[in-house]
């Protein structure tokens, strides 16, 4: 990660953007109401039978169900922090993530890269669950990044990939296909199989658990 010690101003929002966002938050929960969900937990977490913390990986057009997601199913841990960029977008999403309940780690690799991973790090370490979009901010859509594979390794916590799929849903035309569940379809959520990330000693084998990885996040894709 080239860029990992430059830093930037964290962009804040203003009042009247933290209140939009706020009802925002409102409408998305009134359409939750009407969504049906269907839970696979395959690793086991939302029945509570993971006793450490873990990196949830959750791809970046999915992300409008996770709150909703998180409010419901989330067993009694310590808490989770979800990455988000310094830039605007990663304000909206920070305040839109806050409405419920969970909190943000802002910055990335390219901004505010330091400190983001300062706290990633020791957020892990005191038990709390961190939450990452691998392809995000900038996709390629479905690309896994190498930044949740090092953080995993470097802190000894599994990765759990988090697979969320719509049966009916409209699509933005933006570079990750933004999806947004249609008001009665259904909901299928499903927590993979916890991966350890083992010891990687050249680039090779690194490129092997990150393909490792993604091809997991992958394979079992409905929504393209």
């Amino acid at each position: 990660m080239p860029d990992l010690a430059r830093s930037t101003k964290v962009y804040q929002l203003p009042f009247l953007t933290r209140s939009l966002i706020w009802l925002g938050s409102i409408l998305v929960n009134l359409l939750c109401t009407t969504l049906r969900f269907k839970i696979v937990d395959d690793a086991d977490f939302l029945r509570g039978r993971c006793p450490g913390p873990v990196v949830i990986l959750i791809w970046h057009n999915r992300i409008l169900a996770m709150p909703v997601v998180f409010r419901r199913y989330y067993p009694k841990r310590k808490g989770l922090f979800v990455l988000t960029s310094a830039s605007r977008d990663g304000a909206y999403l920070s305040e839109f993530v806050r409405c419920f309940g969970m909190r943000a780690v802002r910055g990335s690799t390219s901004r505010g890269g330091a400190a983001a991973l300062l706290d990633l790090v020791r957020n892990l370490e005191t038990g709390f669950d961190l939450c990452i979009t691998p392809d995000g901010p900038r996709g390629p859509r479905y690309s896994l990044g190498p930044g949740a594979i090092l953080l995993s390794k470097k802190c000894r916590v599994p990765i759990m990939p988090l697979l969320i799929e719509y049966s009916a849903y409209w699509r933005f035309n933006s570079w990750d296909g933004f999806a947004v569940p249609r008001p009665f379809s259904r909901v299928t959520v499903t927590t993979l199989p916890l991966i350890e990330i083992g010891p990687t000693e050249s680039e090779i084998e690194f490129e092997k658990e990150r393909k490792r990885v993604e091809i997991a996040m992958t394979e079992r894709l409905l929504m393209r």
